[in-house]
């Protein structure tokens, strides 16, 4: 039987289903939670933690030099340890969003609108 909720994205790999910025924040609230972790997360904590992350983002790339789209030269391994620091850098900043009492989802679309208003459209001569 197929599965309805599922796809491929544009590099071939199965997707499950679009996830939201909620459905994260809310499973990164329990995850917290039920661990006694909030003490900890205080906006200081996670945005420290975030840059941390961010540090170790930035290790993957250091020594590559430019990058295809996709990534056809990167290994299987390679990949899954770039999807889990891009991950541990979504999760942080969508937790250090919500301490702080912001929409996130609604900040960045904000943010889009605000950008396209700057950097209008223009024809090539």
């Amino acid at each position: 039987m197929e599965n309805n909720n599922s796809h491929d994205d544009q590099y071939g790999r199965k997707v499950m289903k679009d996830v939201s910025l909620h459905e994260l924040r809310e499973k990164l609230v329990e995850f917290s939670r039920v661990r006694g972790w909030d003490q900890y997360h205080s906006p200081r904590n996670l945005l420290l933690a975030l840059v941390g992350e961010v540090g170790e983002l930035s290790e993957i790339f250091q020594w590559k030099g430019e990058v295809a789209r996709g990534l056809p030269n990167w290994t299987s391994d390679d990949k899954e340890h770039l999807e889990e620091e891009l991950s541990d850098v979504l999760l942080y900043l969508v937790q250090l969003a919500h301490v702080c009492g912001l929409d996130l989802g609604q900040a960045a679309l904000t943010k889009i609108v605000k950008n396209a208003q700057k950097y209008p459209v223009t024809k090539p001569t």
